[in-house]
């Protein structure tokens, strides 16, 4: 258990406003986009890295969106006076996404951006994440509560509705139907009619959860703070990685895990503190799928630095690709690539 007095740097994202359950039709307005080519990535913090259908990487940077196709980095928002990027997403449609910190979201079609905000209907203009749900409706975690666009409106759940927390931070549909949410406070998840708190045998809420994955066999997988003990101000933390069954939370390690996914092989893959106030090292660490429900999995440390680390995506070439304080990395199987000058 350490102290949580330094824990602010674990939570950078910080939601500002926040609205009630609401459905409001769209307006939108156009801004037209110049992209702009660089041999170098970005040297800002890369919050989300994710892959479009071309196979091209995209990277969601606190000072840009961009492209990379294994040569070039396009800028795609180079037009956008916004002071920060947190995630980006290609729908079903081919259309690209972008959330930012407090301008709401862009949907750029290729050619032109649409902006929305709160006089849309987003829940809050702090937009934190960007999901794609098996209906095609495209959901953000926001400083306001979790926003649902249907391509028409907009739908928000906060806790007015039963969500324990308004400050969402990962969005994930299971394969039954249900939604998972992680929050700065509590996590839960959805059942389409009421929201319930995630709690380990002893009753206690999972908190400060930043993603949420189901792997191939149905479990989900997740990394979580849970507050141990509290006296005055000072709270008492555990962390780890955790993985649900669907009735039993089993500790997998100690060490944090702020973004997950799972590889073509069944590797389990994380960045994350190896202390719960998120001060000194980050790791980058695969979890062998042949010893996940052992004891003690094997884990490798494939990056240790004493820098946040942030999304992970899997290429198409299987390599691994993962943000940071400081740019984007590339992890091809043997060696650590940035993309720095």
């Amino acid at each position: 258990m350490k102290y949580l007095h330094v824990y602010a740097l674990f939570l950078m994202c910080v939601f500002l406003t926040s609205r009630g359950h609401s459905q409001t039709n769209v307006l939108k307005d156009n801004i037209q986009t110049k992209d702009t080519i660089s041999s170098y990535g970005p040297d800002r913090m890369v919050r989300n890295v994710k892959q479009d259908r071309n196979g091209n990487i995209l990277i969601a940077s606190f000072k840009d969106v961009f492209r990379y196709d294994g040569k070039l980095f396009t800028n795609l928002t180079s037009t956008i006076k916004s002071p920060s990027f947190w995630d980006v997403m290609e729908d079903r449609k081919g259309n690209l996404w972008f959330a930012t910190r407090d301008s709401g979201v862009y949907c750029y079609n290729g050619k032109s951006f649409q902006h929305f905000t709160t006089a849309e209907g987003l829940a809050s203009n702090h937009t934190c994440l960007i999901y794609e749900d098996k209906t095609g409706n495209i959901w953000f975690g926001t400083g306001g509560g979790a926003s649902r666009y249907d391509g028409k409106s907009f739908r928000n759940f906060t806790t007015k509705d039963g969500l324990p927390n308004n400050n969402i931070t990962t969005i994930m549909e299971d394969k039954t139907g249900k939604f998972w949410f992680g929050s700065t406070g509590e996590a839960c998840f959805y059942d389409g009619k009421k929201f319930t708190v995630l709690r380990n045998k002893d009753g206690k809420a999972f908190n400060n959860v930043r993603s949420i994955i189901e792997n191939r066999k149905g479990h989900i997988w997740f990394g979580a703070t849970i507050i141990e003990d509290k006296k005055g101000s000072t709270l008492f933390v555990s962390a780890g990685l955790w993985r649900y069954d669907g009735s039993t939370f089993t500790k997998v390690t100690q060490t944090g895990a702020s973004a997950i996914i799972e590889d073509k092989n069944g590797n389990i893959w994380t960045t994350g503190a190896v202390n719960p106030n998120g001060v000194g090292d980050w790791v980058l660490s695969r979890y062998d799928e042949k010893s996940l429900y052992d004891i003690k999995p094997t884990v490798t440390k494939i990056m240790s630095i004493n820098k946040m680390l942030c999304g992970i995506v899997e290429a198409n070439d299987g390599s691994i690709w993962f943000g940071s304080m400081n740019g984007v990395y590339h992890y091809n199987g043997k060696t650590i690539e940035d993309f720095k000058k």
